[in-house]
Formats: C-alpha cells, sequence, structure tokens
C-alpha cells in the first residue's frame, strides 16, 4: 500500500472543525483501520432489537436507526467528495446539513438489519473506491464546505466520524 495510504493528513488537509474526529483515528494503514470499524460497528448494532434500535438517550436526539442512517449517509457524501478530487475535479463542493438529512431518510420505518446491510454496503464501496486511487491521487484536492481538503484527509474524516459516533453509540444508547 502506498505510504500516503497510512501517513495521516495534515493541517490544512480538513476543516479545522474535523480535527476532532482524525485525532481519534489510530496510526497505520488507513484502509485496514476502515475494515476493521466497518465491521466492529456493524457487528455492534446487528444484535440490536427492534426496540433498542429505536432507542434516543434523551428527547430531540436521533435513535440509533439514525444514527446509523447519518453514518452511511456522511460516509457516501465524503467518499463522493474523495472521488472527484481525486480525479482532480477542483470545482467547490457544497456542504450538507445532517441535522436536516436526517428527518427525511425515514429510517425508523427501515428495519436494522436492512439499514446494517445498507451501511456495509456503502463502507465496502468507499473501500473499493479507496483502494483504486493511484498514490498521488490522495494528496490532491478541492474545496467541500468552504474549506480545502484532501482524499487522504477525507479518508481520515471517514474513520474518524465513524469512531466518533460509535463512541457515543456504546456510551450513550447501548450502556
Amino acid at each position: 500500500m502506498p505510504s500516503t495510504y497510512s501517513d495521516p493528513p495534515k493541517a490544512g488537509e480538513y476543516a479545522p472543525y474535523y480535527a476532532r474526529y482524525t485525532a481519534l483515528v489510530p496510526a497505520g494503514d488507513i484502509i485496514a483501520t476502515l475494515e476493521r470499524e466497518g465491521g466492529e460497528v456493524a457487528a455492534l448494532l446487528s444484535s440490536l432489537s427492534a426496540e433498542r434500535a429505536e432507542h434516543r438517550y434523551a428527547p430531540g436526539k436521533w435513535s440509533v436507526k439514525e444514527v446509523l442512517g447519518h453514518l452511511t449517509d456522511a460516509e457516501r457524501v465524503f467518499a463522493y467528495r474523495a472521488l472527484r478530487f481525486a480525479r482532480g475535479d477542483e470545482t467547490p463542493l457544497a456542504g450538507f446539513d445532517e441535522a436536516a438529512w436526517v428527518p427525511f431518510g425515514d429510517f425508523g420505518k427501515r428495519s436494522l438489519a436492512d439499514l446494517v446491510a445498507d451501511y456495509r454496503t456503502a463502507r465496502e464501496s468507499t473501500l473499493a473506491l479507496l483502494r483504486g486511487f493511484p498514490d498521488a491521487a490522495m494528496v490532491r484536492g478541492g474545496e467541500a464546505s468552504g474549506h480545502h481538503v484532501t482524499v487522504r484527509g477525507l479518508a481520515w474524516i471517514i474513520a474518524g466520524h465513524e469512531l466518533h459516533h460509535a463512541k457515543i453509540l456504546r456510551e450513550r444508547y447501548l450502556a
């Protein structure tokens, strides 16, 4: 695997906001990290009862299903950004408002098994995409949500975003 798959992004390769996510990602090969994380999250959530999948740890908070739907949506957005930038497209990309997206996802109407399968599919797609990038693509970038971000930055954001939400799931939803 090229070194850019193991070298974490540097300051300036993502918006400062995402440092809280990238800091959670362990050192090492980002592909291996994403493979491991994907399996852990799927296993964590697959065993939940239908009732537990609807749990909200506080009024106004997302349900477990909604968190999983959000993770899948965000991964697809970040992977799309990575694809565009890896292919040399520097067209500025708009942000997305996850709080506005979740209600339109109707995640509560889907089974947990379906949502886990959808999440696994998104992760496998992300992995196939990243594996197919040449080394040089990982340091290409563009503008998303008004900030410069590289493909490598996006890979670490995907991993860190998932780690952030997995921690919340374990501590606030499943404890």
